[in-house]
């Protein structure tokens, strides 16, 4: 997310250091008492900044909340990406992207619990980085299908929009954060049994 403002570039790099360490003060913040329980005034404390210094930077708590939420889902696309990149077939690639969302998510669920309520909030509220990794999920879905359709790999006749909210329907237990806190036990072998279910089924 990127914020605008008035100031003149000779005084950017200066505001941006000072933007960027209330982002990572934040983080460690949330991350030891939680998103919803801290209020910007809670954090200007712990930070050592005034209240309204900080709003110089951020409008609201929900404002550092997208940043912190935005940096967090841009390494889970770089997980993914890494993950499928030397995947031989586009059904491959399928697994290892449902086997990598849920190994992520889980792995930020058990070792960063406050931070992951975060990304539950940001779910629960529709937070624009929220939505926008999920337009990302369903792309990168419909390419791997486009991709796999194109060999021959896939059958043809669903409509493509269909068959990729499809997939991404079955996936969302296990890689939405409001819904993988009641998957956790079942998430890894579900990773494995669902998408061989989802190939099966994409099978021409």
């Amino acid at each position: 997310m990127t914020i605008q403002t008035n100031e003149t570039p000779a005084r950017g790099p200066s505001e941006h250091n000072i933007r960027d360490q209330v982002v990572e003060a934040a983080t460690a913040h949330f991350g030891h008492f939680g998103y919803e329980k801290t209020t910007v005034s809670d954090l200007a404390k712990a930070i050592g900044f005034s209240k309204a210094y900080i709003y110089k930077f951020f409008d609201s708590k929900q404002a550092i909340g997208e940043v912190i939420c935005a940096n967090r889902l841009a390494q889970l696309a770089e997980i993914v990406d890494q993950a499928i990149a030397d995947a031989p077939t586009a059904s491959e690639k399928l697994r290892r992207l449902f086997r990598a969302l849920t190994e992520a998510g889980s792995d930020l669920f058990f070792h960063d619990r406050m931070l992951y309520d975060i990304a539950a909030v940001a779910s629960r509220d529709n937070w624009p980085s929220a939505a926008a990794h999920q337009q990302r999920l369903r792309q990168l879905i419909q390419l791997i299908i486009q991709e796999g359709r194109q060999a021959g790999e896939f059958e043809r006749k669903t409509p493509l929009d269909e068959t990729a909210n499809a997939i991404y329907l079955v996936m969302r237990p296990y890689i939405c954060p409001l819904q993988l806190q009641y998957s956790l036990d079942t998430a890894s072998s579900a990773a494995v049994l669902l998408s061989s279910l989802i190939l099966r089924s994409l099978s021409p």
